[in-house]
């Protein structure tokens, strides 16, 4: 139940952003409102402001937040492409930037980290939790294919 009403949450932010393109007046207040309310229930269930799904959400908060500086009204459409890439893919671009930061991270940034965060496919669980160690990070070739280092 839990993780469909997550899914709820990600789908109504993504028909308000819609909306918002659309013309919706107060389509992006109804979004942060959301968002807002999505954030403090996930930090009611983890019971810590500090995990990392309660981080993804208020880190979308603030993005739509700064999105409505009009030089930056740009930021919407790059959340929109986000949160459908997360709905239709399980693959989302905010989480893989938010796991390169220094504390949610037990290894060193590196090039290689990087590209795995960018590049590994989606999978079960938080992203979070499968932050390689240096020993078992892949080693990135030219080619763009994950090789064993020498």
């Amino acid at each position: 139940m839990k993780l469909m009403l997550q899914r709820l949450y990600w789908q109504l932010s993504a028909l308000l952003l819609a909306a918002h393109f659309a013309g919706a007046g107060l389509a992006i207040e109804a979004a942060m409102l959301l968002c807002t309310a999505q954030a403090l229930d996930m930090a009611r269930q983890r019971r810590s402001l500090s995990a990392f799904p309660v981080q993804v959400r208020l880190a979308y908060l603030g993005l739509l937040g700064l999105g409505l500086w009009p030089p930056l009204a740009a930021l919407h459409a790059l959340q929109f492409v986000g949160v459908n890439a997360m709905l239709v893919a399980d693959y989302c671009p905010l989480a893989r930037l938010l796991v390169l930061m220094p504390w949610n991270r037990s290894v060193p940034f590196s090039s290689a980290l990087l590209r795995w965060a960018v590049f590994s496919p989606p999978a079960p669980g938080a992203i979070v939790d499968r932050v390689p160690s240096l020993a078992a990070a892949p080693a990135w070739g030219p080619s763009g294919h994950a090789g064993r280092r020498p």
